[in-house]
């Protein structure tokens, strides 16, 4: 049976920096790029429709 004591605080700090080491390696600009472009395009098309839906919910009320 597994527990929490069978692994030490090194093995558990050795594991997930030898992880995000790798996982930061593998990442490239172009996907940091696509991901700051899409994000931004997903923010405004977000406010553009509650900003619609705002204008048509007080045309309703009216």
């Amino acid at each position: 049976m597994w527990n929490d004591s069978f692994f030490s605080t090194s093995t558990k700090a050795g594991t997930a920096g030898g992880f995000l080491t790798i996982l930061l390696l593998n990442i490239t600009t172009n996907d940091v790029i696509k991901t700051l472009v899409l994000s931004a395009i997903g923010a405004i098309v977000s406010f553009v429709t509650s900003l619609g839906l705002r204008a048509i919910a007080r045309r309703w009320k009216r």
